[in-house]
């Protein structure tokens, strides 16, 4: 919000600026509460597992919200758009040719010991040929203003409710202002999301029926499921509701069984289908796989993609936009250590104090060690970790993220550390939603962000490009 040289309030902020300073601290706590209280009455809550204070709980919303201008905004569209499309290759080349493992530039070892490789998948070609329909890779600023990609989140990605919420949220609380500003629109999403689903069925030249698959309400993120079909009208479904007759997918029905065409799954390959994958989930359709196998039904995202949002996959991203497309990143990573390699993990063992170690294909802040701020018990327990599987361990440099005034006790606002994971929906064409959700670090001096660790949002606000 300020300039680099310190203490100067960036231009485009200055509009807010004079708004937010014309508001007591009662005012602020007063449309604070009025949106909590919205969030509690509109069941917007996520789940916390194994929290012993209840399975439910607001995600913190801070009415400060985050302005990206239209030239900003450019290069971050540029830089998604560039890294989906090499995402997109490369998962079609390792279930295919596997050229870029032959031709050295990435490991076979790496792409075929990840957790989330699927040899089932080899040979197939899911419609359009494109795998990762849905992605939200998390994006920080270093102290140099750079923009630099932390993860790439190409499961199951979630937190595109919270950033809708969000936006209704603001634009109720201060109308006036939302509007001078001249704010892109996110609302198009469930809309496009539904496009992109129908563009994958295999029936064409119908009305495709599309569903959206869940685990059920014990999931972290069911309200996000129920969000958003009921956003695009389509049904919300469990796997019991599905059946798989004749190498075909059903859904049952109070008017009987009918066909389905595309499943926007929200759950892991793990548990999809009980006859490919864990014989003991009970949350999947047994021959789902088949069905979807033989072209009959297609699944957003496609079986498979977690190759590439493994953690170790991830380092190699810069690699696949060179091999891919001849480019540089114009969205680099974060620097990133592999244990599997010698040299790195012996700097991880001596250096665990001043890194943050991720497990290979942990998220919402699990499975993680940030170093400057761990126990030495801690370390130990993560050097045994490393040591015993170091396939499945990274290491990062702690990056001085960004931080953004945000309203904390008092309603005094001060500077707390953010990310950004925007959205991408990749059907018949690359869609890049503006702006995207920015998680906020509500304790002071921390740099998680996660929801199941204390992080709070705030709205993200991309300007319109001036005429």
């Amino acid at each position: 919000m300020f300039s680099a040289s310190g203490g100067e309030v960036r231009d485009h902020y200055r509009l807010l600026m004079e708004r937010l300073s014309k508001l007591e601290a009662s005012d602020i706590d007063e449309i604070q509460q009025r949106i909590t209280t919205g969030f509690l009455e509109s069941g917007i809550t996520f789940t916390v597992y194994g929290d012993d204070r209840g399975t439910e709980r607001i995600f913190p919303f801070d009415l400060f919200p985050r302005i990206i201008t239209s030239d900003e905004w450019e290069q971050i569209e540029y830089g998604l758009t560039q890294r989906i499309t090499a995402l997109n290759l490369f998962l079609h080349d390792v279930y295919h040719d596997g050229n870029i493992i032959k031709d050295g530039i990435i490991p076979e070892e790496v792409v075929k010991s990840a957790a989330h490789y699927r040899p089932e998948m080899v040979g197939f070609t899911p419609p359009g040929d494109v795998y990762l329909h849905i992605c939200g890779s998390d994006l920080i600023r270093d102290d140099q203003g750079n923009y630099l990609v932390l993860e790439d989140n190409g499961r199951c990605p979630s937190g595109v409710s919270y950033l809708l919420e969000n936006r209704e949220a603001m634009k109720r609380a201060f109308p006036d202002l939302y509007r001078k500003y001249g704010v892109c629109p996110v609302d198009q999403y469930p809309e496009i999301l539904l496009e992109t689903m129908q563009y994958l069925s295999p029936r064409k030249g119908q009305t495709p029926v599309c569903v959206l698959l869940t685990p059920g309400v014990y999931n972290s993120a069911y309200f996000e499921h129920t969000f958003l079909a009921h956003k695009m009208g389509i049904e919300i479904v469990e796997g019991p509701d599905l059946l798989v007759k004749d190498a075909h997918v059903y859904m049952r029905t109070t008017r009987g069984l009918v066909q389905v065409d595309v499943i926007y799954r929200r759950l892991d390959d793990d548990f999809l289908d009980p006859l490919a994958f864990k014989e003991d989930s009970l949350l999947g359709v047994p021959g789902l796989m088949d069905a979807y196998l033989r072209g009959n039904v297609s699944l957003a995202n496609a079986v498979g993609t977690g190759v590439a949002d493994d953690k170790v996959t991830y380092a190699y991203v810069p690699d696949m936009i060179r091999y891919y497309l001849d480019q540089e990143p114009i969205l680099n990573n974060v620097p990133t250590y592999l244990a599997w390699r010698d040299d790195d993990r012996k700097y991880m063992l001596d250096h665990l104090p001043e890194l943050v170690v991720k497990a290979a294909n942990e998220s919402g802040g699990y499975g993680m060690l940030m170093g400057p701020s761990s126990t030495k018990e801690e370390q130990a327990t993560f050097a045994k970790l490393i040591q015993e599987n170091p396939r499945n361990y990274i290491a990062q440099p702690v990056v001085s993220l960004s931080r953004h005034p945000t309203f904390c006790d008092g309603n005094m606002p001060e500077g707390r550390h953010v990310d950004l994971r925007p959205f991408a929906l990749f059907g018949e064409k690359i869609n890049i939603i503006p702006g995207g959700l920015t998680r906020v670090a509500l304790t002071k001096g921390s740099l998680v962000v996660n929801s199941s660790q204390g992080g709070g949002s705030k709205d993200t606000w991309v300007l319109r490009s001036q005429p």
